[in-house]
Parts: structure tokens; C-alpha cells; sequence
């Protein structure tokens, strides 16, 4: 039967990079598992366990890595032990022959299961924080560029004071800083399960070591040294807490409400005809209608967001109910939730590197929508100009208020323009301020210190939340499969 028969999720078959496809995947478990069972033999053998032969460690070293055939060869196995750790060990021992008494030796399930998994995440969260550093990168250029072009602000999605392309970017990139800081924070944070045996006891451990404590607490300390990381968690049951599935999940969650808004936002731009995301050349928007320019990379944005938001929940239910030191529910769900947050969230990076690579900026529609609303906003600034001049602020906000009515019906009512600067240079009693409307009316007035935050935050905040990552920022383009 083809695989084309087979459901296969989308998040590997359509969307994720190979690289985080590779980590969750059947080869890279069964392989790691190898590597943790090789590292464990080679702690135990410098800690004096003469029964584990120089001949053993080569032949482990020499197939680490596992091959399709072992692969099925395991498959079969465990149909009929029930058991995937059991079979696999069954399987490296026939292919290590030398080896075949020492595998697992002293261990657990666990001992290859959860550090294959906390090992899954650190180098998860690699690439996720080396995508995560470009997108930065990238819309920290666009930010700078369009530090200073005015644009109509909203509140409430209703024209508000005037702000800059550049400035609202950095509502979007500070909450991708913060995100980084969390991925970086989660990241370092992991530490491995270790070798505690059974019910975290290490008691088979004490047993191999004959009663000696401090071998075993080296043996633990040896075998973390030994794969990379900086610790192990000094309590365990027969697994790690689950409560560090929700520290290491929830730093997704939270960045895929940064994805959210930002791609919201750009969705709405669309719409206005303001900033577009990038449009393929044969690209096509709608099987029917010619002529559109769906926002379709910020769409997928949106829904794989939501997808990971969801996922969250399965960590905090799987950690609530765990029964003393283990109980087997947790394993389903974790072979779906965890790789599923990861892969969604590696997607989302990359979708947001091909739209901060290529937003397309519209000044002309900009400037228009500026103009049709400007007037209004305006009027504040034309009454302090009438007060200077001599006039009362109270007749004056009269004058203003019975123009921009009238201003107002044209627009709503008849689907005219915004023709209150007309009425107000046709106004005799605005004749002291009509040789000063054009100033008053200048939109880079209206910005307030929107340039000067955009640079200060590029320059300062952004370049230092950088700093560390330079070697991580590059300039390749990521194209998407479709």
C-alpha cells in the first residue's frame, strides 16, 4: 500500500522543515536511544564495571545509528514482546553481539525514553530560537526603514491619532523579543532524567555498584556530562515530572499568540490596501476570482496558531494526574502533543520569515487614508491656531463642530470625500489661519516621537537582545513547499 493511502499528518508531510521533521522521527528516537545506552556503558565501564569489554563500546559506537532494516526488524520484535524498549534492546544486542548483556544495564524504560525526550527539546528549541532570531532580524529592518512614514492609526479598529509603519512593527517585535527570551529561558532550563532507575530510587544502581553511593551519584553525574547537558533533576520517579512538559510547551503557546496578532494585523492591512505580504509571481488567490491577493501565509499563520495554543492543555492535564512515581496515561498524548508543538511552532517561524522577507509597503493608499481622516483630527490643532490668532476658543470649537458635521454627512451619507478643510478655507471666519492649514495639516506633526522610539528600540533593544545570536542571523530566503 502507498503512503498516498495512509492519512499522514500535514505538520510533516506539507509544513515543517526537515530538520525539525528529523528530530521527531522514528530514526532519530531509536538512535538517541542507542546513543543514551552507549554513554550509559561507557560511565559505567570508567566507574569499574569490568564486565562491559572495550569490544562492546566499539561495536555499540559503530551502530549508533539505526537502519530501516533494524527498524522493521523491531517492529516485529515488539509484536510480540508488547514492549518497544524490550524490542529494540532485543534487536541492538543481535547487531552488537558483545554488547548483547550490558545493554540497559541497571536501567529503566525510562532511562532511554525520557532523556531521548529532554533531549528532543533542547535540540527542538535550537532550531526554533535560530528561526526565531531572523524573523527579529528581518523585521527589525523593516521597523527602521519605515521609521517614519505617517500612518492612520486604530483603536478599536476606529481611525485613531496617526502613528508609523515602523512603530506599529515594534509591537510586533517586542513581543517576539520577549518570546526569544522565553524560548532561551526554557531551553537552558532542561536538564536530563539521569540514571535513577525504577522508581527514581537508583536502587538497581546501588546494587551493580555494590552498596557504593558516591559511584552512583558519578555514574549519574558522568552520563550527563557525557550527552551535554548541564544537570540532572536530583528528584525523579520512574520519570521525569511532567510539569516540565508545560515549562517547555508553554513558551510555544505564548509565541503563538505573538504569531497571531501580528498576522492579524496584516490580514487587516491587507484589506486596507496598506501592507501586503508577499505575492508569489504565479501565484493565484482564488480559483474564481482573478484578481485576489489573498493573505494566505498570514492565514496558515493564524490557524497553526490556534492549533498551538490548544496543545498546551495536554501538558497541564497529563502533569495534573500522574500517579505517584508513574503511570503509563502519560504516553499516548506525549507522542502526539510534544512533537506537535514543536513542528507547529517550527512552521509558524517559517512562514513568518518568508512574510518579514517580503512585506510590500503601499504610501500612496497610506498617505490617502491619512488625508480622508486628518482633517478631523485636525481640528484640535486649528483651534489652538485660531485662539493664538485672537479668537475665542469656544466660538471657534462652535465654527468647527458645524463643519464637521457637515463634513461627516458627505462622507457617511453620500460617499464623499472628507471635505472639511474645503469648508473651513471658504469659512471667512477661519480667514486669519488659511495661509497656515498646510502646516497644521502635515501628518509628520501628528507622529508624535514615533521615529525617534522605532530607532532607539532597533538600535538599543533589539541589537542587544541580538547580541549573542549573531553567528544564528543570515540572509537565506525560506521558500514554502506551498
Amino acid at each position: 500500500m502507498s503512503q498516498n493511502d495512509s492519512y499522514l499528518t500535514p505538520l510533516s508531510s506539507r509544513y515543517a522543515s526537515k530538520e525539525m521533521s528529523h528530530i521527531f522521527s522514528i530514526r532519530n528516537r531509536f538512535s538517541t536511544w542507542r546513543k543514551l545506552w552507549y554513554n550509559l556503558a561507557i560511565a559505567e565501564k570508567e566507574l569499574g564495571l569490568d564486565i562491559i569489554t572495550d569490544e562492546a563500546i566499539a561495536q555499540m559506537k559503530e551502530h549508533l545509528v539505526i537502519t530501516d532494516e533494524e527498524i522493521e526488524a523491531a517492529k516485529i520484535e515488539e509484536s510480540k514482546v508488547r514492549h518497544d524498549v524490550m524490542a529494540h534492546v532485543h534487536v541492538f544486542g543481535e547487531t552488537c553481539p558483545a554488547a548483547s548483556g550490558i545493554i540497559h544495564l541497571g536501567a529503566t524504560s525510562c532511562f532511554v525514553t525520557d532523556n531521548a525526550d529532554l533531549i528532543f527539546l533542547r535540540d527542538a528549541y535550537d532550531i526554533l530560537i535560530a528561526k526565531l532570531v531572523n524573523v527579529i532580524n528581518r523585521l527589525a529592518k523593516f521597523a527602521y526603514e519605515y521609521k517614519d512614514l505617517p500612518v492612520l492609526g486604530w483603536t478599536h479598529f476606529q481611525p485613531a491619532q496617526l502613528t508609523t509603519v515602523g512603530k506599529r512593527a515594534t509591537l510586533w517585535l517586542q513581543e517576539l523579543l520577549w518570546d526569544l527570551r522565553n524560548f532561551q529561558r526554557a531551553r537552558d532550563d532542561l536538564g536530563l532524567r539521569g540514571v535513577k532507575g525504577t522508581t527514581g530510587t537508583q536502587a538497581s544502581f546501588l546494587s551493580l555498584f555494590h552498596g557504593n553511593h558516591s559511584k552512583v551519584e558519578e555514574l549519574d553525574e558522568r552520563v550527563v556530562e557525557l550527552l551535554g547537558f548541564k544537570y540532572a533533576y536530583p528528584c525523579t520517579g520512574q520519570t521525569y515530572s511532567r510539569k516540565i512538559d508545560i515549562d517547555a510547551i508553554y513558551p510555544l503557546t505564548s509565541f503563538g499568540s505573538s504569531c497571531h496578532k501580528m498576522a492579524t494585523d496584516i490580514r487587516l492591512l491587507a484589506n486596507l490596501k496598506e501592507i501586503e505580504e508577499p505575492f508569489e509571481k504565479s501565484q493565484i488567490g482564488s480559483s474564481a476570482m482573478a484578481y485576489k491577493r489573498n493573505p494566505m501565509r498570514s492565514e496558515r499563520v493564524c490557524s497553526l496558531a490556534r492549533h498551538l495554543g490548544s496543545l498546551f492543555q495536554d501538558t497541564f492535564q497529563t502533569a495534573s494526574i500522574q500517579w505517584f512515581e508513574r503511570t503509563l496515561d502519560d504516553s499516548a498524548i506525549r507522542r502526539i502533543s510534544i512533537p506537535e508543538a514543536f513542528l507547529t511552532a517550527d512552521i509558524l517561524l517559517s512562514t513568518l520569515i518568508n512574510i518579514t522577507d517580503g512585506l510590500v509597503v503601499y504610501p500612496k493608499v497610506i498617505e490617502r487614508r491619512i488625508k480622508s481622516e486628518l482633517p478631523f483630527m485636525a481640528t484640535e490643532n486649528i483651534i489652538m491656531a485660531m485662539v493664538e490668532k485672537g479668537g475665542s476658543r469656544q466660538e471657534c470649537h462652535e465654527e468647527i463642530r458645524v463643519l464637521s458635521h457637515q463634513a461627516s454627512a458627505v462622507v457617511k451619507q453620500q460617499g464623499g470625500d472628507n471635505d472639511l478643510i474645503e469648508r473651513i478655507k471658504n469659512t471667512e471666519y477661519f480667514r486669519p489661519i488659511w495661509n497656515d492649514l498646510d502646516s497644521l495639516l502635515d501628518p509628520s506633526t501628528f507622529i508624535g516621537r514615533a521615529p525617534q522610539q522605532t530607532e532607539k528600540f532597533v538600535n538599543v533593544t533589539v541589537k542587544e537582545a541580538l547580541r549573542d545570536y549573531q553567528k544564528l542571523i543570515n540572509d537565506q530566503e525560506v521558500k514554502l513547499s506551498v
